[in-house]
């Protein structure tokens, strides 16, 4: 063959490795025609041109659709039956034999197994609070069941007799209901009236038997402390500063003791509080005025914000210090006037029973922006000065002691004397005196440790060791020693008041708890907390109605809920609770302008008033731990 050019293209590479790859395309494209033309391997298609035929007969469908078109899968079950398959597929063949009688022919699909039964949805959370899963105040909630058989009436009850066994309905369990105590119990206090403690002291020269000496394991109260006979519901705030009534607190000495001072006298079933003192007879109002003015820089309710009124009387001191925003801290023992703490809390004015004897009180280091003590009858020179060096402990640098006593004013050669002593000690504690007017001497304390650095070597009394813990205040014996400053200048640079509420103070990172970093925004998160909680107590509850004023906070964290109240504008004041058992937080409170108290919940009592703590004002449980009751 010969052409173009004289090339036999017959015998041409090119033309044969063309002519070979034609002649297998061909063959293919027969081959794959005839396949496709099978039944056999027809339900293996996916895309067919026999399946779903249109109606017209001209049409040719060139794609099909899938064997498994409107049906359904339950994808679980598909998994599951596959896992199973694998795990056994000759019983499963087996089982499949005996139903049908023989293997299922391939050109038959597989029967779709029925669908399982869903599960059932899951219960829903019967809540019994009044917060959601978020935290927020819900307006609709349910409290629960009330069951009016298990409260008893301490009124009609007067015996101390244990009740009778009473079942609770629809519960499987009985309970044991707490009788009244005797009437001579009406003002009994599980840690000082403990008699039998008290008769074991070596010595009481110092004050010994007006501490703390609760009862032991199992020698403690179990009966419920009863109300004055006659108690009526106590007159509201802030009336209450003036007059309460007078079967609720049934004494009379005081009017007998001080009647001539103003303090107090019986008008009718009434006990009226003209608002005087023994250092100031003419009315505490115009005694805090001419505080202010001595010494301006003391601005209550700015740069002053807590006050700690030692031997308060029935706290007039600070019952008019609230109208100046002050927050005031009464504090004296159970003595002969043992009654003096009750007025103040009948009033309405935050008092404790405390006394300066042998131990620290349970306040922490720098709490307090000014120590009050008008006729305290304390000896502060006695024992070089070692309770004076506890004043010095609580009082905040910079702060103020304020002294209204006879050797400030008074000439006599033993009370001059006794100024002497003052003056020395002061000197050496680096206190500046800065006014002495009238009945007042008013010092103020240094605001680091310079110096107490600079005072000659050996001189007395010698500053505390390093390692002791200023803050640590449970069952510690008082040290005749000056506690130091922080050199960081922590609790005396804390912001005025009201800013000091929300601030996060910088003592927050002295708190010994695990988190470091985190703190002051666990500190936001507790204020953002406890604000949305009151703030739908105060909306659902009502709570303004209720016209709060004594309220206890017994796990009180950084103070949230007291800061909470105040928010709310609510007329109350808050007594915060920080257990032995947790952190430390009572100096995060006082720097907020906050009060509280250190206590071991699991002990027999609080070294409070409990009658009119739990009996006329509020208790406020807040996360307490239930392992504790």
């Amino acid at each position: 063959m010969m052409g173009l050019g004289n090339v036999d293209l017959s015998k041409s590479s090119s033309f044969l490795k063309i002519s070979v790859l034609l002649f297998v395309s061909i063959v293919c494209f027969y081959l794959g025609t005839q396949w496709s033309k099978s039944d056999v391997y027809q339900q293996l298609l996916f895309f067919s041109s026999h399946q779903n035929p249109s109606s017209d007969p001209n049409s040719h469908s060139s794609v099909g659709l899938s064997p498994n078109f409107n049906k359904s899968f339950n994808l679980p079950s598909l998994i599951n039956d596959t896992a199973s398959s694998t795990t056994a597929p000759q019983q499963q063949q087996q089982q499949e034999e005996r139903q049908d009688g023989s293997v299922a022919s391939s050109s038959v699909p597989p029967p779709v197994e029925p669908q399982p039964t869903p599960p059932p949805p899951p219960p829903v959370v019967k809540r019994m609070g009044v917060v959601d899963e978020n935290g927020v105040m819900a307006d609709d909630f349910e409290v629960g069941e009330f069951d009016s058989e298990v409260v008893d009436n301490w009124e009609a009850s007067g015996s101390n007799e244990t009740q009778e066994m009473q079942t609770v309905p629809g519960r499987g369990f009985k309970i044991d209901n707490f009788a009244s105590c005797p009437e001579s119990m009406r003002e009994y206090i599980p840690c000082l009236d403990n008699v039998e403690a008290i008769k074991r002291l070596k010595s009481t020269e110092k004050g010994e038997r007006f501490e703390r000496h609760c009862p032991e394991n199992g020698t403690g109260l179990n009966c419920l402390v009863p109300a004055p006979l006659g108690y009526r519901q106590p007159i509201p705030w802030p009336q209450s500063r003036d007059e309460v009534w007078f079967s609720n607190v049934p004494h009379a000495r005081l009017v007998e003791d001080k009647g001539g001072q103003n303090w107090i006298t019986i008008d009718k079933d009434k006990f009226k509080f003209p608002g005087g003192g023994t250092q100031f007879i003419h009315g505490a109002d115009k005694y805090l005025d001419q505080i202010e003015k001595m010494v301006p820089e003391i601005a209550f309710g700015k740069n002053t914000r807590v006050v700690l009124d030692v031997g308060c009387g029935v706290a007039s001191f600070g019952a008019y210090l609230f109208s100046k925003d002050t927050l005031t801290l009464s504090v004296a023992p159970k003595d002969v006037h043992e009654n003096q703490i009750q007025f103040a809390l009948e009033r309405g004015v935050p008092a404790m029973v405390a006394a300066f004897a042998t131990r620290r009180l349970l306040y922490p280091s720098q709490a307090f922006e000014m120590i009050h003590c008008s006729r305290c009858r304390i000896n502060w020179t006695r024992d070089d000065g070692i309770l004076l060096l506890e004043v010095n402990r609580m009082l905040r640098a910079g702060g103020y002691f304020a002294w209204a006593a006879q050797p400030v004013y008074k000439h006599e050669a033993a009370l001059e004397e006794q100024w002497e002593e003052m003056v020395n000690l002061t000197t050496s504690l680096c206190w500046q005196l800065v006014k002495r007017e009238g009945y007042i001497a008013i010092w103020q304390k240094p605001l680091n440790n310079s110096c107490y650095l600079s005072r000659e070597e050996g001189a007395s009394p010698p500053l505390c060791e390093p390692d002791d813990d200023p803050d640590k205040v449970w069952y510690v014996d008082l040290k005749a020693c000056i506690t130091r400053l922080p050199e960081e200048g922590f609790g005396g640079n804390i912001s005025q008041w009201p800013a000091r509420l929300q601030n996060p103070p910088d003592r927050l990172q002295t708190i010994q708890m695990d988190a470091y970093i985190s703190r002051k925004e666990l500190f936001k998160a507790e204020s953002k907390y406890w604000s949305e909680i009151v703030s739908g107590f105060v909306r659902v509850l009502k709570w303004r109605k209720f016209k709060l004023r004594n309220v206890l906070d017994m796990r009180a964290g950084f103070g949230g809920f007291a800061a909470a109240l105040i928010e709310q504008k609510l007329d109350c004041w808050v007594l915060n609770v920080v257990p032995v058992s947790g952190p430390n937080t009572l100096p995060v409170i006082y720097d907020r302008g906050l009060i509280g108290v250190m206590h071991d919940w699991y002990s027999f009592c609080i070294n409070l008033l409990l009658l009119y703590f739990l009996n006329c004002c509020v208790a406020v449980c807040c996360q307490k731990n239930p392992e504790a009751w």
